[in-house]
């Protein structure tokens, strides 16, 4: 199957950039240690599999973004994992949050479209054992102002894949996060990392697949460790609700 390609137009460069302007919903934060937390988009089953246990071994949670629909399914990291391994996440005290139903392109939908969509995803996540769903991310990273009217009052975080950190002020309807991707992932997350812990910062990172030879959008289970020991050193590590719980949202 091939990968989707959100709008990278000049257009679409410039409405995300101006919905950063609309639907703000600014967050409060002040940090007395740097906060990081590692999450996963799409949920391919490596990510369910080896991507939980890599966290689960040094004592730490994630925030998985899970499409329902998509289940089962093959696409370009792999198969995706299963409704069991949805509820066994749920299960293990990881965060299982929304990524719409059918990997909607909300930069590009309707506002009754994404609303729909996400309505059967949050459907099917209860059925998983997930029923208080507060966390989403924009699949393909792309928002529109549709999408942040949609759901800015319904989840308390929307997060997006522009790179930045969350500081006091950011806008909690379209968070910035780090991809540990392609071969320069890890040299580049270690790199936010720094910053984070300089700044007092939140840094959220992403990835998709978690396999031996990851896709151009994952990254290898080794690589995950190491980040996963580092945070574990120096951050707190939460994931996406408890972040947002911090940040008094």
């Amino acid at each position: 199957m091939e990968a989707y390609s959100a709008d990278r137009s000049l257009r679409g460069k410039l409405r995300r950039r101006y919905t950063r302007l609309a639907f703000r919903k600014p967050l409060r934060l002040a940090l007395e240690r740097p906060m990081i937390t590692f999450s996963f988009d799409d949920v391919p089953a490596t990510a369910a599999l080896a991507g939980a246990r890599v966290l689960e071994a040094a004592g730490l949670k994630g925030t998985f973004y899970i499409c329902a629909g998509l289940e089962d399914g093959e696409g370009p990291m792999g198969r995706y994992g299963s409704s069991e391994d949805a509820r066994r996440l749920a299960a293990a005290g990881h965060e299982v949050a929304c990524h719409t139903y059918s990997h909607l392109d909300c930069g590009q939908a309707d506002q009754a479209a994404i609303t729909a969509d996400v309505d059967r995803n949050g459907v099917a996540l209860a059925e998983r054992g997930a029923p208080d769903l507060v966390s989403f991310a924009y699949p393909y990273g792309d928002v529109s102002f549709a999408a942040k009217k949609a759901l800015g009052g319904r989840f308390k975080t929307l997060r997006t894949v522009q790179a930045g950190l969350v500081t006091d002020g950011a806008d909690a309807n379209q968070l910035p996060a780090v991809g540990i991707e392609s071969a320069d992932g890890e040299a580049r997350a270690l790199r936010w990392m720094d910053e984070a812990a300089r700044r007092k910062a939140w840094l959220i990172l992403y990835t998709h697949d978690v396999a031996e030879t990851p896709s151009a959008w994952g990254c290898s289970p080794q690589v995950l460790a190491r980040l996963a020991e580092r945070a574990a050193a120096g951050f707190d590590v939460v994931t996406m609700a408890q972040g947002a719980a911090r940040a008094g949202l």
